[in-house]
């Protein structure tokens, strides 16, 4: 009985234990080796910690570097012009020729004008200045007073287009040579022509060719146009050396691209549209691209405007189907303008910038050629509707002496009447596109319908065969 009131009262105890509201706690004498133990455990803990804690703040650094890396167009914030332009020299701008041309321009469509100022030889072609423009020395006097010019221009309407010869630059190579394309040797390369070429990698050189384009903006122009942004293409090419040290792993595309990217932040700071000049035969084709560095939709999303030189004389005979394009104008100018929507559209973001296309076409004749063709106002003229009929706005006419068929162009009212005209081809090729398409959904559902009713005519065919075969059978 005694044993047993014992067990009890030990159950008794254990039961009141397990009520208890707090854990029971043990008082454990630790050594100075335990502590020193468990000292050193909870260091490592939070050593481990403060490094899983900046190795998460070095992974938000790296995403936020790469989202800030992810560059994006600065758009200028001002209204946009539909150019119809023509290109003058700089001796042409600074002549007394500039009355009888802006007379046409006053009597035409023409509304727009692409004059040197940084040109074929490396000479600014008026009275400039910065300290690193005074270094270098390219400024002269080719048109005496600029002001006055563009007075004269904005009083008539003209849209004015500053264009600047980028990398191609023979006086630049009798000053900074250590700017240029080097051969192995240490010689400065020089082209075919004798012309020597920035190396695209001096960033030195950007800035000189930038600081020309931000006066030309203070100046009045309404857009700068780079001409020449690329590498030389002659088979000479191959000797010049670039270190590893100045590429940084950059290919040709990467720093062309980069270049304009510099530009155009610079030169949207100072309000003003950019464009740039680009081979017509880069539209497609991945080996043209490689080759000069230019990017077509890449390069596109960095400018206001595209100006990519389409000029029928500069492609080979095949090209857009064409035995000899220069033969046949419209057609080659079509072929090259749907060839740049098909390339752009392939690259299309919604919500991502994307430059206007405006191209140059040829308003001369490539007599050099063997197989030509005399190109007067109708030629001219066929260019222009090829343009239209891509489903581009803009153009700019091409001739090196600036000597212009002015029957060529349309007065202002029949231009009116034209654009009319071209909306309501273009909103009725838009509906019978729609049409086209519903017509062929429906067709397809028909199609899709006439097939599911075939299938389950069969299938009852089947069946009732197979109900045939089952009654002769049960008869047999």
């Amino acid at each position: 009985m005694k044993k047993l009131s014992s067990i009890l009262l030990i159950l008794c105890v254990l039961l009141l234990g397990c009520q208890r509201q707090n854990p029971l706690v043990y008082n454990v004498n630790k050594s100075d080796e335990l502590r020193e133990y468990e000292s050193e455990s909870e260091e490592e803990s939070r050593f481990a910690e403060s490094l899983a804690q900046k190795e998460s703040m070095k992974e938000a650094e790296s995403l936020a570097a790469a989202e800030a890396a992810v560059w994006t167009k600065k758009l200028p914030q001002k209204t946009a012009t539909r150019v119809k332009g023509i290109y003058l020299t700089a001796v042409t701008a600074g002549s007394s020729r500039m009355q009888d041309i802006i007379g046409h321009l006053d009597e035409t469509e023409l509304n727009a004008v692409v004059i040197d100022i940084l040109g074929d030889k490396g000479r600014i072609e008026y009275r400039m200045s910065s300290p690193l423009i005074d270094e270098i020395g390219s400024a002269e006097d080719t048109i005496p007073d600029l002001p006055s010019l563009m007075t004269t221009l904005k009083a008539h309407g003209i849209y004015t287009i500053a264009r600047i010869v980028t990398f191609r630059d023979p006086y630049l190579a009798t000053v900074k040579p250590e700017w240029m394309n080097h051969k192995a040797d240490g010689s400065v390369f020089t082209d075919n022509s004798g012309m020597a070429w920035v190396d695209p990698y001096n960033r030195d050189a950007w800035e000189y060719k930038v600081q020309v384009a931000e006066q030309c903006a203070d100046a009045g122009f309404d857009e700068i146009q780079f001409d020449y942004v690329r590498f030389c293409t002659e088979r000479g090419m191959n000797d010049v050396v670039y270190s590893e040290e100045e590429t940084q792993g950059m290919d040709k595309t990467d720093i062309i691209t980069e270049f304009v990217r510099f530009a155009s932040d610079r030169l949207a700071a100072k309000n003003v549209f950019m464009s740039t000049d680009v081979f017509g035969t880069i539209i497609g084709s991945y080996v043209d691209t490689v080759s000069v560095g230019q990017d077509y939709p890449v390069m596109a999303g960095a400018v206001d405007y595209m100006c990519p030189m389409i000029y029928p004389s500069h492609y080979g005979n095949g090209n857009f189907g064409l035995e000899v394009p220069d033969l046949e104008p419209y057609k080659a100018i079509l072929g090259a303008c749907n060839a740049s929507r098909k390339d752009l559209a392939l690259d299309y973001t919604e919500g991502v910038h994307q430059a206007i296309v405006r191209p140059w076409l040829q308003g001369f004749t490539a007599s050099w050629l063997q197989n030509f063709k005399h190109y007067g106002a109708a030629e001219i003229r066929q260019q222009i509707q090829a343009v239209y009929d891509a489903g581009y706005d803009e153009w700019i006419i091409w001739n090196a002496s600036n000597e212009y068929d002015w029957s060529a162009y349309l007065s202002d009212e029949q231009a009116a009447q034209e654009d009319q005209q071209i909306k309501a081809k273009r909103a009725a090729d838009a509906q019978a596109a729609v049409d086209a398409s519903r017509a062929a959904e429906e067709s397809e559902s028909a199609s899709r319908a006439a097939a599911l009713e075939s299938i389950a005519q069969s299938k009852e065919d089947a069946a009732n065969d197979a109900i045939e075969t089952a009654a002769e059978s049960s008869e047999s």
